[in-house]
């Protein structure tokens, strides 16, 4: 029961974030844009983080095998395709006249897929471990803060009202329960279900931070600003790598 607690606990936490971007609305431009920032570089780091420190040392631990490393790039593969289909991309970037996204249904279609595989992930992280599941929710966590940010953006410029934005939002969010509770069942059904669901979220975290966020950093060219992306990755990385040394 307490297992059950942890894993749609941390997916409902997840979920609840799709409701920040509201609070945003106050704040002006500069302030958003350098908390962006700090916040891409920082899911950057953890989701890469996540994925070296924990998700494929678990992996090996369990295998050593071949298939890990075949699950890692059926992961990376599938983000790439899923990316495809529905033009999902985790662009943090403010929308604007010169900076479009796609608009209105497609984002919500993105988004369902999207928070479907958080909770999958989540849930099959905790499965494993509580630990493992602990590292792997701040890195989602992490990465769901600018995502969600970003998106009611997106919805707001699509010509939606605040409050239809913002409950559109938090219905897609939920589809993370879905994805827990698809887990949660596969698990008990599916023999080996850790055994490819572990490197294959590290197959999807690795492609999210290195063919989309570290790209959006890298448009960044002003030397001070680099160097604070750089100085936010790490910390990403240290949060992840303090996770190793003194919970696990």
């Amino acid at each position: 029961m307490s297992l059950y607690l942890y894993i749609f606990g941390g997916v409902f936490l997840v979920s609840a974030l799709s409701l920040l971007g509201v609070f945003f609305l106050s704040f002006s431009p500069k302030f958003i844009e350098k908390l962006t920032l700090f916040l891409v570089s920082l899911s950057a780091g953890t989701l890469l983080g996540d994925s070296f420190l924990h998700l494929l040392p678990e992996a090996a631990a369990k295998d050593g095998g071949l298939r890990i490393w075949l699950w890692l790039i059926i992961g990376l593969v599938s983000f790439f395709v899923l990316e495809k289909i529905v033009h999902w991309r985790h662009c943090h970037i403010q929308t604007g006249p010169t900076h479009p996204h796609h608009l209105g249904t497609m984002n919500l279609v993105g988004d369902c897929l999207h928070n479907f595989f958080d909770g999958v992930v989540i849930a099959g992280s905790f499965l494993i471990s509580v630990p493992l599941g602990i590292a792997t929710l701040i890195a989602v966590i992490a990465h769901e803060i600018p995502q969600e940010i970003g998106d009611f953006g997106v919805l707001l410029y699509a010509g939606y009202s605040r409050r239809r934005a913002l409950f559109l939002n938090f219905l897609t969010a939920l589809t993370a329960i879905l994805g827990a509770l698809a887990a949660v069942l596969f698990s008990s059904k599916m023999a080996g279900f850790s055994e490819f669901i572990i490197p294959f979220t590290a197959g999807g975290f690795i492609y999210i931070a290195t063919a989309d966020l570290i790209p959006e950093l890298k448009k960044e060219t002003a030397v001070y600003k680099s160097l604070f992306q750089l100085l936010s990755i790490v910390v990403g990385v240290l949060i992840m790598l303090g996770l190793k040394l003194y919970w696990e």
